[in-house]
């Protein structure tokens, strides 16, 4: 058992049939009590004339306020069925009035979301626990995906909350009054993480986590390290010193802007859409009314899984918002995001499938986009692109007003076989990626070196574009491609595809391996702190990876705190970044580090 002072290194994921049924999200949901807004709830259609806004958000969000009978044994029912259902059908939203809630446990399964409807996460407070452990996995937290808890306050029953989380886990907007953990009971594998804007009063403790990423947050101490810690504007945080331990510590984030939310103001419900921020450091809550603007519910299509993709396209056009309910979407033509400053919204990780190999989704060349909180899944039938983030050539300057996609998450194969040959394109300039999982999935169903074949992550063509909390894995090529100029990424976590058949399947010219983070040689401005790759090459351990990253050897293209690592000696990096860094050796789970390049 790992301690808080010597964890082991990361088990691998390994590649399995998933035995997880649909029967339990199939099951029938508990009651619930329905949101609504004071707009027209009238039936949504296909027709000519203009469609309402707003609406009531469907079966599978469920609402509570302090008077509401039974909250613990309608949230043991939705955890009942979503706690193992890794690659179910199951969608919810848990949604909490403000006031004080007590004697509470919410578990977090698969595909939930947990959030309090205040303006500041002070206005809902939990008198226990939101917690995400990994008895379904015995023990091993590396598979705890999709699921999120945001804008709440936590007063932990026994002084600390436990998140023992993976990827495209969100820990948002949170006060917690107390400590938090983010491994599993007993300290047994876990591989995540993701917090922004959240106040931790007490330390968190990491224990077993590989890797984790905190931004614009304060904490009131950080217990310990694994391979890669990562902050940015956090008060509270350890002090630069990596790799040993390997803390990667700014001072401020370069450019931020929180997540949508939806929440409640007098029984009117809104979206708020925070302010940007430069040099942010710190939440955006706490002290008075958050900075930024808000929409009423009015304003928005609120859609239902079933809905037509040109309802979608029919309601953007109008100007509408778009809010997605929890459910899975299929799609026979691209979503539009065509008008600057449109909103698209989803709730309880909304799945949108395109299913004759379109793209889901594709923005205009426009400012102020926010796309926030749903997952595109790809279909049997290629898409040559998943999400595209301006057109090709996009050119406009958008620095006073970015674009931003935030907790979008993208998956090929897992639920069954899905191509898709480049995940995320970004075009736009001074776009803002912020927490993404773009994951080619290595475990579950539909899932072989060519049944889901996925050959890039994403491409970054515009310029000036942040990512912040940036996960890609498994792509049989590149898993981040930068062309742009003047690119950011603070924090990088990375595993390379397992199922390579042999060393020829992944040659790239006359370099052994695809990079996982490729900076085209063109590139003459570009900085990057705390990236780390990671082999695990189960089909042909002979594979060699001449590197993890590659760029231009040029004074302006900068990194900072890399690492690659070989899991129990399955393939092997010959450097770390281009012909700098040692090798991988042996059999050891031991990184390879560089402090700075060039």
């Amino acid at each position: 058992m790992p301690s808080a002072t010597n964890p082991s290194p990361r088990q691998p994921v390994m590649r399995r049939r998933a035995v997880i049924g649909a029967a339990a999200a199939a099951a029938s949901a508990p009651a619930l009590l329905r949101l609504s807004s004071s707009a027209s709830a009238a039936p949504l259609h296909n027709g000519p004339r203009a469609l309402p806004g707003g609406g009531d958000l469907g079966p599978n969000v469920l609402v509570f306020d302090p008077a509401t009978p039974g909250i613990q044994a309608k949230l043991d029912d939705v955890f009942k069925q979503q706690e193992s259902a890794q690659f179910g059908t199951g969608r919810y939203a848990l949604l909490f009035k403000p006031g004080t809630y007590s004697g509470l446990n919410a578990q977090i399964g698969f595909y939930t979301s947990i959030a309090g409807l205040g303006l500041s996460p002070d206005d809902t407070t939990i008198n226990g626990d939101v917690t995400v452990d990994a008895g379904w996995f015995n023990g091993n937290a590396t598979q705890n995906f999709w699921r999120s808890a945001e804008n709440l306050a936590l007063v932990p029953a026994n002084g600390t909350d436990r998140w023992a989380v993976a990827q495209a886990a969100p820990f948002r907007r949170m006060h917690v009054r107390g400590g938090l953990n983010l491994a599993p009971s007993g300290y047994g594998w876990a591989s995540g993480g993701y917090i922004a804007d959240c106040r931790i009063d007490g330390s968190v403790g990491p224990y077993s986590q590989q890797q984790w990423y905190t931004r614009d947050s304060a904490v009131g101490g950080w217990n310990n390290a694994v391979w890669n810690m990562v902050f940015s504007g956090v008060e509270g945080a350890p002090a630069q010193s990596f790799p040993n331990p390997p803390y990667t510590t700014l001072d401020a984030t370069p450019v931020s802007r929180e997540k949508p939310f939806l929440y409640l103001d007098g029984s009117e419900y809104r979206v708020f859409l925070p302010e940007m921020r430069t040099n942010a450091r710190g939440v955006t809550w706490g002290n008075g009314t958050p900075r930024g603007t808000s929409l009423p519910l009015s304003q928005f299509y609120v859609a239902k899984p079933g809905v037509a993709a040109a309802t979608l396209n029919q309601a953007l056009a109008q100007g509408l918002h778009l809010l997605l309910t929890p459910g899975i979407y299929h799609l026979d033509q691209p979503i539009q995001v065509s008008g600057a400053n449109t909103v698209v919204l989803g709730l309880g990780f909304a799945t949108l499938i395109p299913d004759n190999g379109v793209t889901a989704l594709t923005v205009a060349d426009v400012d102020g986009v926010r796309l926030a909180g749903f997952i595109i899944e790809a279909g049997p039938v290629n898409s040559a692109t998943l999400l595209e983030v301006g057109p090709q050539g996009a050119s406009a300057d958008h620095s006073a007003n970015p674009t931003t996609v935030q907790d979008v998450f993208i998956r090929i194969g897992g639920t069954g076989p899905g191509k898709a040959t480049t995940s995320m394109v970004i075009n736009s300039h001074h776009t803002i990626v912020d927490h993404t999982w773009i994951w080619r999935a290595d475990h579950g169903d539909g899932v072989g070196w060519d049944t889901n074949r996925a050959d890039y992550g994403i491409r970054v063509n515009g310029d000036d574009v942040l990512a912040t909390g940036l996960f890609v894995e498994h792509f049989n090529k590149y898993d981040v491609q930068w062309y742009g100029q003047r690119g950011r990424t603070v924090f990088f976590q990375n595993e390379k595809a397992y199922d390579a058949p042999n060393q020829a399947a992944v040659q790239d010219g006359s370099a052994r391996g695809y990079a996982a983070y490729k900076v085209d040689d063109a590139v003459t401005a570009h900085e990057a702190w705390g990236l780390g790759s990671y082999c695990y090459y189960d089909v042909d351990p002979t594979i060699v990876q001449d590197h993890g990253f590659a760029a231009p050897n040029t004074p302006g293209v900068r990194f900072h705190d890399l690492l690659v690592v070989s899991l129990g000696g399955k393939g092997q990096f010959a450097h770390v970044i281009n012909d700098t860094g040692a090798a991988t050796s042996g059999t050891s789970t031991v990184p390879s580090t560089v402090v700075s390049y060039p």
